[in-house]
């Protein structure tokens, strides 16, 4: 097993460089995770979709520039909740580049979306985000929104992308378990929290059910969910104050060493980092360049 940064792992090759997509795999790129915006890509042969805009026009078009993508090649945005960094550039993003985007219906009111280019879902409905991908959106309790997490399937193999949770049901252990990768919030140590300068309602907020995943909690969903099947799992959306990376690590192999023999990543705020790619008899993860100037 290896604990990796993916913001340490230097390569040289550029995104250009990276799997090609063929009909028999589907990677997973987070354009950055953490409280200043939020964006994972999704692509397949026929599919290349957003889980999340949370960022400005110029930081979205920069980070898929950095995968040689332009933001009219997105055939469509999924969003899990309306809080800024996860959807605060989904109206823009319809505005500026027509992009269809999916949202539930609190959310895509929330955000104040274009009606022309909003599809609504329901949560547990597939969504047939393309020709050889699909979308399950199951809920997650979190604070005052109508939160879900993603499982994207393609050809019957799988991924999660889970964020902003305080507790899980067993209803998302049951829809994640096995997944051949998951990516999933370990926001705060519960001692950096507790011991850091926030207020207490805010602590309170933070560690209540609806707020988020501490390292411990993150690591023991996983244990309860990582099967043989499952290859790689990235920690997102890490607090610049109330946790470090070494910490996340070590706190959720604690709990999954037993269980889990494959990666663990760290992801960062300055993406796009590493792409993980799921395919029909391997499962495969190639850098991709830090952004230098974000600006």
């Amino acid at each position: 097993m290896q604990l990796l940064q993916a913001n340490q792992a230097v390569s040289s090759k550029a995104s250009r460089d990276r799997c090609d997509i063929d009909t028999m795999g589907m990677t997973l790129t987070h354009l950055g995770t953490g409280s200043r915006g939020n964006a994972t890509l999704l692509e397949t042969e026929h599919a290349k979709v957003i889980i999340d805009q949370g960022f400005s026009g110029v930081q979205f078009e920069k980070r898929l520039g950095r995968m040689n993508l332009e933001p009219t090649d997105i055939d469509a945005i999924f969003i899990t909740h309306h809080h800024g960094d996860h959807g605060g550039g989904a109206a823009l993003a319809q505005k500026r580049w027509s992009i269809p985007v999916w949202a539930n219906k609190r959310t895509a009111e929330a955000l104040d979306l274009d009606t022309q280019l909003t599809n609504y879902f329901e949560a547990l409905d597939m969504i047939e985000a393309g020709k050889d991908l699909q979308l399950l959106p199951v809920p997650v309790p979190h604070a005052d929104s109508d939160n879900v997490a993603f499982v994207a399937s393609h050809h019957g193999r799988r991924a999660a992308v889970i964020t902003d949770l305080g507790s899980w049901t067993d209803e998302l252990v049951t829809h994640v378990r096995g997944c051949e990768h998951i990516s999933i919030e370990a926001n705060y140590d519960e001692k950096r929290l507790m011991n850091g300068p926030y207020p207490y309602s805010l602590k309170e907020r933070i560690s209540g059910r609806g707020g988020h995943l501490s390292n411990d909690q993150t690591g023991q969903f996983l244990s309860l969910v990582c099967t043989p099947e499952t290859k790689s799992i990235s920690l997102t959306h890490l607090s610049g104050k109330n946790n470090l990376p070494h910490l996340a690590e070590s706190t959720v192999l604690y709990y999954i060493e037993e269980v889990f023999g494959g990666d663990i990543w760290i992801c960062g705020q300055d993406g796009p980092e590493q792409s993980h790619y799921i395919a029909h008899d391997e499962l495969k993860v190639e850098f991709n360049d830090k952004i230098a100037d974000l600006g």
